[in-house]
């Protein structure tokens, strides 16, 4: 015991020198590593500053772009915003957003034992409903004293001067904003279901908000009015008049004009029909632009021609990309509110027979092809 006791005593400065020593051994170690790791990492950074990120990141946009280019998809987007999944970009589909799929769904809880108060079939509009045709181009002429030369129009210039496609370019109204959709594609409706609706995402301007994620996609200043002038269906037409009128004095940078509806077909034994067409393996609605003139008791439209030529060119630009989307043309002794710029047409998207889902599809596609014909005039 003594002894042991001897030994630590006598042994006590060595002992605190070997762990001295030691621990500093251990620290210098710890510290020659990490300056040996740090010096390589800033070498690295010297030699090559970020090109594998740079390069991957490169990489990953060119693909994505080239199999939009390939499909016929420009980065449409899902419920939440964000882009869609390789596999399905490459596939070419289109995903319902997910708030329409979750009112579909309640649709579905709440109306499935309903009375079926009707049929709904659907149709594809195209030249055989037509008065007029060239090429891809077909036009429902119901003028009495209008004939239309659709080439010679297309080879005119519109009335549009972009300079900077940033600023305000395209403002976006409803003037009937509640008019709205079926929610399922069943083949029949019921009455009592209302296809108007106070809620936006519901309405006609959960359309206007398709086209403009795409115009503000490719950089094109759009203003999206979501005002309800049809609270009282007489009268919508002034109340959208003053909203618009009050847009274009506060943004004279505005050249196109757009008033978004949904049309409404029903035969006389109560059968509904909607407007459909397949893009991408999807159904999705038939547009319609109508373009009025001064004719019959229609007057002080001056600018009719000009309005023309704009639908015209803009169906060919939609038709072109997307094949069967549009319907004939409805060239009418109409004014509306057409007559506030020189480029302003009534778009409608469907019937109230189509279902939200089908529009809203449709409003994305328009807004693509909105977006290149206004890429392609801004150059001129």
């Amino acid at each position: 015991m003594s002894r042991k006791a001897g030994l630590f005593k006598g042994d006590y400065g060595a002992f605190c020198a070997f762990i001295v020593i030691s621990s500093i051994l251990a620290v210098s170690n710890l510290y020659f590593k990490q300056a040996a790791a740090n010096a390589a990492v800033v070498c690295a950074n010297i030699l090559v500053p970020e090109i594998k990120i740079y390069n991957q990141t490169q990489t990953k946009n060119i693909a994505t772009e080239n199999s939009d280019k390939q499909n016929g998809i420009s980065n449409i987007p899902i419920s939440d915003g964000t882009a869609q999944t390789a596999a399905e970009v490459s596939s070419g589909v289109y995903v319902t957003p997910k708030d329409i799929s979750e009112l579909s769904k309640a649709y579905a809880e709440q109306y499935s034992d309903s009375k079926h108060d009707g049929k709904i079939t659907e149709k594809t509009y195209g030249k055989d409903s037509a008065t007029s045709t060239f090429k891809n181009i077909t036009v429902r002429n119901t003028t009495s004293s209008h004939s239309i030369n659709i080439e010679k129009s297309l080879n005119e210039k519109p009335s549009l001067n972009i300079s900077d496609k940033s600023k305000p370019t395209v403002l976006i109204f409803h003037t009937h904003t509640t008019e709205s959709y079926q929610m399922l594609d069943e083949g029949w409706y019921t009455r009592s279901y209302p296809t108007r609706h106070d809620e936006k995402n519901q309405n006609m301007v959960r359309v206007g908000d398709a086209i403009c994620e795409e115009l503000e996609k490719n950089g094109i200043g759009v203003i999206h009015d979501a005002e309800i002038h049809d609270k009282k269906y007489t009268g919508a037409y002034d109340n959208s008049r003053k909203t618009v009128e009050k847009i274009l004095k506060d943004n004279p940078s505005v050249q196109i004009v757009l008033d978004v509806h949904r049309d409404a077909i029903e035969q006389s034994d109560g059968t509904k029909i909607k407007p459909t067409f397949t893009y991408n393996g999807k159904k999705a609605a038939q547009l319609m632009i109508i373009a009025g003139c001064e004719d019959g008791k229609v007057k002080n439209f001056p600018n009719w021609e000009q309005n023309l030529t704009f639908a015209l060119q803009l169906h060919e630009k939609t038709e072109t990309m997307f094949p069967k989307m549009m319907r004939p043309i409805l060239f009418s002794a109409r004014k509306y509110n057409m007559d506030v710029v020189p480029c302003s047409v009534l778009l409608e998207f469907g019937s109230d027979s189509n279902t939200l889902a089908e529009a809203e599809y449709s409003g994305r596609l328009f807004g693509r092809a909105l977006s290149e014909y206004i890429n392609e005039k801004a150059g001129e």
